[in-house]
């Protein structure tokens, strides 16, 4: 049996799972009716919504088992977070990494197995929708689009339950989740004795923005930037819009040189996304990063450090940071 080794994004990841409050939530009747029609749909004995925690699978919804939760080392799901992909084992006895695994071996064995990821808001894989039976069988393309289907439901569900800490226009963390995040992050940091950086990010004339264009285009570049953060860091690195037009990404086990070369990156990739872009306006930010301070540093004063590093940015280039076309 093959344990599943744990995401690059770990520590981040079960902070965001225990921030989002549905570890703590009751059982969810939608989460039971997507079990039921899953187990109908697919007609298998066995349909789970699980969550996925340090040690253990929490099962938040279980039709034709018992809702127990199970050690995450024997899960099949474990290894469909790993991959943050859907998962498919037609016969796990053909499978070196589950044949002698005791839920195969058990009397009802798990000789198939369908998962599909869960994700937060922000993207963060936390859980999994999966199928089981006791039988090998085997699984079309289309029955993997009916279970993303389902998926995306339970995703539903989660979104409504995380509200408080994700911000609804971008999917990022808002406000309050970033100080969760980031207390959880300079904790895990000290105790590591790992490096930590803050990275802070102002979106250069968004007002303007806004009054010439509208407030649909001043959205659209705040997703806009959304996008780019996302598709440019690490998992490991917590994202947030902060407020307005105000970003924050903390740099987990990085030094302030590595979060500087990320954020030149980062300008790089906003340059692309304008040569492409249809629209009137272009994207530009000022930016500063603080490394923090073990010693002397706490959460407001590192963000105040980072804060000033970029309004010293912002003052070098003067305003004329971005030309509107």
């Amino acid at each position: 049996m093959k344990s599943p080794s744990l995401p690059t994004n770990e520590t981040v990841r079960l902070a965001a799972l225990r921030e989002s409050g549905l570890l703590e939530a009751n059982k969810h009747v939608t989460y039971d009716r997507l079990t039921r029609l899953a187990k109908r749909l697919f007609n298998v004995p066995v349909a789970m919504v699980n969550l996925i925690d340090d040690h253990v699978v929490v099962v938040k919804s279980a039709d034709g088992v018992s809702a127990d939760n199970l050690p995450r080392n024997l899960s099949f799901c474990a290894h469909t977070l790993l991959a943050n992909a859907p998962l498919v084992v037609a016969d796990s006895l053909d499978d070196t990494r589950f044949a002698d695994n005791p839920l195969v071996t058990d009397i009802y064995p798990v000789r198939f197995y369908a998962g599909y990821p869960l994700h937060l808001p922000d993207g963060t894989a936390v859980g999994t929708l999966c199928i089981i039976d006791h039988l090998p069988r085997q699984f079309s393309s289309d029955d993997l689009a009916a279970l993303a289907d389902l998926a995306a439901l339970a995703e539903v569900e989660f979104a409504a339950t995380c509200t408080t800490i994700t911000d609804e226009l971008t999917g990022l963390y808002n406000r309050r989740g970033f100080h969760h995040l980031a207390t959880y992050g300079i904790n895990a940091a000290r105790r590591r004795a790992e490096p930590l950086t803050l990275a802070w990010l102002d979106l250069d004339r968004f007002k303007q923005i806004n009054a010439r264009y509208g407030r649909a285009d001043g959205d659209t570049a705040l997703k806009a930037v959304a996008g780019l953060l996302r598709s440019t860091f690490r998992e490991a690195d917590v994202l947030a819009r902060y407020g307005g037009d105000e970003f924050a990404i903390l740099f987990a086990n990085s030094d302030e040189k590595g979060a500087w070369i990320a954020m030149q990156f980062l300008t790089e990739q906003a340059a692309v996304w304008n040569e492409h872009s249809e629209y009137p306006w272009s994207l530009s930010f000022a930016w500063g990063v603080s490394e923090f301070n073990h010693e002397r540093d706490d959460l407001n004063s590192w963000l105040k450090k980072a804060d000033e590093m970029m309004y010293s940015m912002k003052q070098q280039r003067g305003t004329g940071v971005i030309s509107e076309e």
